[in-house]
């Protein structure tokens, strides 16, 4: 793995459920290790709002609140991660949602005889996690969101997350960072492992 700059190249994706603080800190991370940020929720957005072939697919499935297939969004993933910008790294966020889209991932990787090279879970206690989404509904006055909702949508992640969990541990590049603390505290066990899983793979 070549060093680059401050760092080193690093493919990283972030998994981490709503009120986590998994936003600051990947913005944190892309400054600080210069990788593009790479949202499937944005590009699926920014695709449809520019009536791309994928994002008119897209739209046509998303239509009375369905979500868009595995298929069209590993296409829109690896056609993003042949951009340029790409090619000392990057971070997912929002992908891989499913164990075919990890799969079809590691596929596309290995053809460059590449890797996902940390899977970074944060992770906090679930009743804190909670305190964490009724104080922001609460602060931004998100009418909808009430107790079983948000416990509802908690639970709701932590089954869709828990196979992606065991796949990527499996492949021994699942970290679980412990997101209490201040930011720079969270940050800095982050940089942590980040640093010793580039340190190894040099």
């Amino acid at each position: 793995m070549p060093k680059l700059g401050c760092g080193w190249v690093m493919r990283i994706i972030f998994l981490g459920p709503p009120g986590v603080g998994k936003g600051t800190q990947s913005q944190k991370l892309v400054d600080y290790w210069s990788i593009p940020h790479i949202s499937t929720g944005e590009m699926l957005r920014e695709a449809t709002r520019n009536k791309t072939e994928l994002g008119l697919k897209a739209a046509a499935q998303m239509e009375g609140g369905r979500l868009a297939s595995d298929e069209i969004v590993v296409q829109m993933v690896r056609q993003r991660l042949a951009q340029s910008d790409c090619r000392n790294g990057y971070l997912l966020d929002g992908f891989p949602r499913t164990l075919p889209q990890a799969a079809s991932l590691d596929l596309g990787l290995a053809v460059d005889d590449d890797a996902v090279d940390a899977v970074l879970n944060l992770e906090v206690d679930q009743e804190e996690l909670f305190r964490r989404l009724m104080a922001r509904a609460l602060k931004e006055d998100r009418g909808d969101d009430n107790e079983d909702t948000i416990r509802n949508r908690m639970k709701v992640y932590n089954d869709m997350t828990f196979p992606l969990i065991q796949y990527y541990e499996e492949q021994k590049v699942l970290f679980r960072i412990d997101g209490i603390g201040t930011i720079e505290e969270v940050f800095d066990r982050i940089q942590t492992v980040l640093k010793e899983v580039a340190e190894k793979r040099a």
